[in-house]
């Protein structure tokens, strides 16, 4: 398994996770391998995508919890947005930070509630993007099919220049320079980035091999196609193929995924609960605003990014929606049982939990954001004529006792003689 590491990601955190994801792809090929006697590297990614999302189901749950919860925070938060629309000052914005923060701790939830489900899809997401980039580095069973053939190109005259020189191509852009083809891992990562036409010049090139080049591209024909597309291969490698070889079936498939992905994936955001504002209300509400952006944007992102990723990721997005949509349904329905006090209640008693584990009440965290507001927003209060006359009688009967020579006692004749000047010019 040594030289397998080689071909994993090593980046931060999503390599730590690439490494677990790909054990749990590698052991349910593995399962559906002996067990089922099924090898199928499309039916690997929608069984896993379950799994997750089996895993996140809590993480679901909270989140559409908190969605409920935002549709009746919304014009509570929207009255405080207003009340403080044209005021940037220091005072206000803290002022503004802690009565939002009040509403929140009022239903016993928080700013980030829903965002926690968005932060740890995004590194699954990527971590993904690594194991289905290079199946065969996770996954020892797919790997075992390229290892006869890597064998041969390495231990025949000219094997490795002809991988070279396909590397080259930019359907597989593994330039030589930067990829060494005597390894065998590079090897095998070359070959999984295989084409039809990427296997007809290899046979071409090294004809004392085609029998073993033939078997081993037919040998992976199961593993790697799913309806008839080819998951190593992106949508827009695909469709450009198909255009050119009239092969318009495969074009259509090539299409179905972006598309698919774009659908699914507005479905499923459609189904979360969110705030409707009148229209008086929809120019003013910026949250709402930005949950609308938010529902145009993902999809399109999403039709984009499955163009030019692995056709793999856009059958996990694919997926994953579709299995997302089933837990929503089955959320919404069952949070319809619940009321919104009951709801609050428990949200409430959790977060009063939370607070006394931290050693620090809601009480006391009120009653210091509104001394800290209260600091800066209440400045000392200007003198009145009358005040500031009897300061300065206080402070001249100070002056009086003051030694010769100091500042006390020159200020005392600065004063005396404004007064002398001041009665010399009434007479």
């Amino acid at each position: 398994m040594e030289g397998l590491l080689l071909t994993q990601s090593s980046a931060p955190i999503v390599g730590q996770i690439s490494w677990l994801l790909g054990h749990l792809m590698n052991g349910i090929f593995s399962v559906l391998s002996n067990v089922f006697h099924i090898e199928n590297i499309g039916i690997c990614i929608i069984i896993f995508t379950v799994i997750i999302y089996t895993l996140l189901l809590p993480l679901t749950y909270k989140q559409q919890k908190a969605s409920r919860l935002t549709v009746v925070m919304n014009p509570e938060l929207r009255r405080i947005q207003n009340k403080y629309k044209n005021k940037k000052d220091q005072a206000s914005m803290m002022k503004m930070q802690e009565e939002t923060k009040m509403v929140y701790e009022k239903y016993g939830t928080s700013m980030m509630g829903g965002c926690s489900m968005l932060l740890i899809q995004l590194p699954i997401l990527w971590g993904l993007f690594y194991v289905i980039r290079s199946i065969p580095a996770y996954v020892q069973g797919i790997k075992d099919v390229y290892m006869p053939l890597v064998e041969q190109l390495l231990s025949t005259d000219g094997g490795q220049k002809a991988m070279e020189a396909i590397g080259k191509t930019s359907a597989i852009a593994m330039d030589p320079s930067r990829y060494d083809f005597s390894k065998a891992n590079t090897m095998v990562d070359a070959l999984y980035k295989f084409q039809e036409s990427s296997w007809n010049t290899l046979a071409d090139k090294l004809p004392d091999l085609e029998s073993v080049i033939r078997s081993t591209q037919e040998s992976l024909v199961h593993l790697n196609s799913f309806l008839g597309i080819n998951i190593a291969e992106t949508p827009m490698n695909l469709l450009m193929n198909s255009l050119k070889t009239g092969a318009i079936v495969t074009a259509i498939l090539a299409l179905s995924i972006p598309v698919i992905s774009g659908l699914t994936q507005y479905i499923s955001m459609k189904l979360m609960p969110t705030a409707t504002p009148t229209d008086n209300e929809s120019s003013d509400n910026t949250m709402a605003n930005s949950m609308n952006a938010t529902m145009k944007i993902m999809p399109l992102f999403s039709v984009v990014m499955c163009f030019t990723f692995p056709s793999g990721i856009g059958l996990y997005w694919i997926a994953s929606a579709v299995v997302r949509m089933i837990q929503q349904l089955a959320v919404n329905k069952y949070l319809s049982k619940i009321s919104l006090e009951e709801l609050i209640e428990k949200n409430q008693k959790k977060a009063a939990k939370k607070r006394e584990k931290k050693g620090t009440n809601a009480k006391k965290l009120s009653e210091m954001a509104q001394v800290n507001a209260r600091r800066i927003e209440e400045p000392k209060p200007k003198m009145t004529e009358e005040e500031r006359e009897k300061a300065l009688e206080r402070a001249a009967e100070k002056s009086k006792n003051a030694k010769s020579g100091s500042l006390a006692a020159k200020a005392n004749l600065v004063k005396q003689y404004n007064e002398n000047n001041h009665k010399d010019s009434q007479k």
